[in-house]
Parts: structure tokens; C-alpha cells; sequence
């Protein structure tokens, strides 16, 4: 079911913009594979005013992990992508609301990532329960399939490493074949996250729903050989 468009939602984007907490970054060539050709690199330093690491979230929501992180860590500089405007100014407003220095929200479509984000900046990548699209015909537009894992590549910091949750067993086997398949190798792969009840854990939005429903939590750490 497709979410309903929330009340005075362009007024709330412009001013989560003007705030410089949200960058909405519209791209006219939809041909992603030519656009990204043209770079348009985010100056780190004017986002954040500090030399910190920069980790990336690749499908933010409404922003639930991403605040408790940048709150949780304020030596680490966050950019939380979310493609979204309906869903993405919810993370915006509640990083407004929260003070965040160390959080920027950007309403980007995945596949055009290679455009704004520098090549090997990125010391870590999240993907936190990414849309599965279960029909095969669909499988390349999953975050973690080779197309996408390639990019990464290309974006991440040496040492860098992926972090991943889903309560997709599906979905997570695939990833895990993907991610081999690629020249990652795996570590802490969890078949029960919350069983393992690691004490650095955040839970998302989904992810709490899901642990009340009682469903497993599956997550794997990634990094390069």
C-alpha cells in the first residue's frame, strides 16, 4: 500500500533544506550510468566543518538508526539516503529536532550515489532492511546485488566495511551469495540477531516491529579481501 502524501509536505521540504539538514539532489538525466559521469562531489568539509570519518546509510527511512547513531557517535560524520521525499522528512525534521551537527540527510536514488559521494571516502556502509523485491525479474534493483556491491567498492575507504539487517531469509541468503560472489568476505553473520543480543545494536523502525511479531532479525558484517 502506497503511503499517503504527508500534509504540507513541499513546505516542509523547503524548509528542512533551507535548515541545510536535508540536500535534495534531483537528477535530470535518468539514464543513471551516463549521469554519474558528471560529478558532483559533496564537500564534506562545508557539510561538516571537521575531518571525521564519513559513513553512509543507503536506505534511511524515517530515520530511527541514523539519529541514535550520530547521537551515539560524534566523532563520526553520517550521510543517511533515502529516496523519498514522503518518508525522508521525517529523518530530517527529527535530526533538526535533535541538534545533529554530525548527520546530513540526502533524498538521492541509490544508483546515482557515485555522482555526489568521492571514490574511497566511506568508512562504512549500512543497508538496514533494505526492500527485498522478492520477483526475480526484479533482483538487480536489490541494494545488495553485484551492480550495486561494485559501486560500493568504488566508495569505500580502505578498511571499510558493509553492515546489513533484514528480516528477509530470502533476501539475506541472496546478499550473502552476492557478497562472495563479489570479492567480499563475511564476519558476525547472525541468523538471529536478537539472540545474539550484541550490546552495540540499533534497532530501526522495522526492525523493532518485526522483533515484536517475533520475527528473526538476519545481519553479516562485509568487508574487501
Amino acid at each position: 500500500m502506497r503511503m499517503r502524501r504527508k500534509a504540507r509536505l513541499t513546505e516542509r521540504i523547503e524548509a528542512a533544506s533551507e535548515s541545510g539538514k536535508l540536500l535534495v539532489l534531483n537528477v535530470e538525466d535518468r539514464h543513471f550510468q551516463r549521469a554519474v559521469l558528471d560529478k558532483e562531489y559533496l564537500d564534506y568539509d562545508a557539510l561538516f566543518h571537521n575531518s571525521n570519518p564519513v559513513v553512509l546509510e543507503i536506505g534511511c527511512g524515517k530515520g530511527a538508526f541514523c539519529c541514535a547513531l550520530a547521537e551515539r557517535e560524534p566523532d563520526i560524520n553520517i550521510i543517511a539516503v533515502e529516496k523519498s521525499s514522503n518518508v525522508i522528512i521525517d529523518a530530517a525534521e527529527k535530526a533538526i529536532s535533535m541538534g545533529l551537527e554530525n548527520l546530513i540527510l540526502v533524498r538521492c536514488d541509490a544508483e546515482y550515489l557515485e555522482k555526489y559521494i568521492p571514490a574511497g571516502s566511506i568508512s562504512k556502509i549500512y543497508l538496514n532492511f533494505s526492500c527485498p523485491f522478492p520477483k526475480k525479474s526484479y533482483e538487480e534493483h536489490r541494494l545488495t546485488h553485484r551492480r550495486f556491491l561494485e559501486m560500493y567498492k568504488r566508495l569505500m575507504a580502505p578498511g571499510a566495511e558493509i553492515f546489513q539487517k533484514t528480516d528477509n531469509r530470502k533476501f539475506f541468503e541472496f546478499s550473502i551469495g552476492e557478497f562472495t560472489q563479489t570479492g567480499f568476505a563475511l564476519k558476525n553473520v547472525s541468523l538471529d540477531l536478537h539472540e545474539d543480543a550484541p550490546a552495540d545494536n540499533i534497532e530501526t523502525e522495522y526492525e523493532h516491529r518485526f522483533a515484536e511479531q517475533g520475527l528473526r532479525i538476519y545481519s553479516l558484517e562485509a568487508y574487501l579481501l
